[in-house]
């Protein structure tokens, strides 16, 4: 009996000491880290502000997409309202849950700092969870992009929750610090092209579904890289392409297309690509109708013949792409693409297969006058 009572005097002494101990602890948990970016502030601000890129970098959240569902927020999940639902069954403690952009202030016009702010939902201990990521411009001539990330939780009278807030560095702290290293990572493999810079000839940025499409192509090799000699490859293959249209009853079904393979510092390798459709089927091709390819399934399949000619027919099934319109002249189109590609990338979006152009203001028109229109397409897998 008397080992029993000593036995409850210890254990009271326990849970008073646990009680006193969980009162002097602290009520709410702050925990920052902040990494360091050479990319545009654009890019960066686009990237935070995304919540279906929160799988790419975050490790604070599950990063497989079937865990994960989207809603909220402007087209693309973005900005303020956006919101990601995860369940998880690996990581116990998360359980399910949601990140939600509550404020969302875009970098000024003139440059300055950003802000977005997440509201976290999860089954661990505490309330009020959020997460703030802060962008403020830094180094010489504020060309790079400071990334603060702090993370907030309250555990009110939750004596156990204060308890395990003393080990909230090793819990969420060290999953903090690596995923602003693998944002940093991530932001690293972006061309650094800003493609909101105000006065900028790149425009309507979007993802497209492509129709499927019968194609004649010609490899124009790598070819100097000069106006003239890229123009005159150019002029050379359209002439084979159009001898194989007349042989085979087929007229254009838009503007032709170059696809670039390679532009390097002395030579530019690329493929010269006509859209095609048998004659009689819509309007002539030099009506305005003609620069809009026909719906996705109205392409069927053709039987060309292309041989003794350096032309190859393709016929290619409906995709999506991203695309981008352009205007100016053809020299500039290789950081036209890079702009696309970042705004694609930023926005979630694999690229795949090569880029092209349609031409719409033709040859020679193209490689001399600033008001030359381009509609740029990049494959995306989805």
């Amino acid at each position: 009996m008397t080992r029993l009572l000593e036995f409850l005097i210890a254990l009271a002494l326990v849970l008073a000491l646990f009680l006193v101990i969980g009162v002097v602890l602290p009520s709410h948990r702050h925990l920052e880290g902040s990494v360091e970016s050479n990319r545009k502030m654009t890019i960066v601000y686009d990237t935070v502000n995304n919540v279906r890129r929160l799988k790419d970098w975050s490790l604070m959240l599950p990063g497989d997409p079937a865990h994960l569902k989207y809603s909220g927020g402007a087209d693309g999940n973005v900005g303020k309202g956006a919101k990601v639902e995860f369940t998880s069954d690996v990581a116990s403690a998360w359980k399910s849950g949601s990140w939600e952009i509550t404020d969302s202030q875009a970098p000024p016009a003139g440059g300055g700092p950003a802000k977005v702010v997440y509201a976290i939902v999860d089954q661990t201990p505490g309330s009020n969870k959020s997460s703030e990521i802060n962008l403020t411009p830094t180094g010489r001539n504020n060309r790079n992009v400071r990334i603060s990330q702090s993370y907030d939780v309250d555990y009110g009278w939750n004596l156990y929750g204060r308890f395990l807030g003393m080990y909230i560095k090793s819990q969420i702290g060290d999953s903090l610090d690596a995923g602003l290293a693998k944002l940093s990572s991530n932001l690293a493999t972006i061309p650094n092209f800003d493609y909101r810079v105000e006065g900028t000839k790149l425009t309507d940025l979007k993802i497209t579904e492509v129709p499927a499409e019968n194609l004649l192509v010609v490899n124009a090799g790598s070819i100097e890289r000069s106006n003239d000699a890229i123009k005159k490859s150019i002029l050379a293959n359209q002439e084979w392409i159009k001898r194989v249209m007349e042989a085979n009853d087929l007229e254009p079904a838009g503007p032709f297309r170059i696809v670039t393979t390679e532009l390097a510092t002395q030579t530019y390798t690329f493929d010269v690509v006509q859209p095609v459709r048998k004659k009689g089927g819509a309007a002539k091709a030099d009506d305005a109708a003609a620069a809009t390819p026909a719906p996705a399934g109205d392409a069927a399949q053709l039987q060309v013949k292309t041989a003794g000619t350096p032309v190859t027919y393709v016929h290619t099934d409906a995709h999506q792409a991203a695309t981008a319109k352009y205007t100016g002249y053809m020299s500039e189109l290789d950081a036209a693409r890079n702009g696309l590609r970042a705004w694609a990338l930023t926005n979630g979006h694999a690229m795949t297969d090569r880029p092209y152009e349609t031409w719409n203001s033709g040859v020679d028109k193209s490689f001399t006058d600033e008001s030359s229109t381009y509609d740029i397409y990049w494959a995306i897998k989805y």
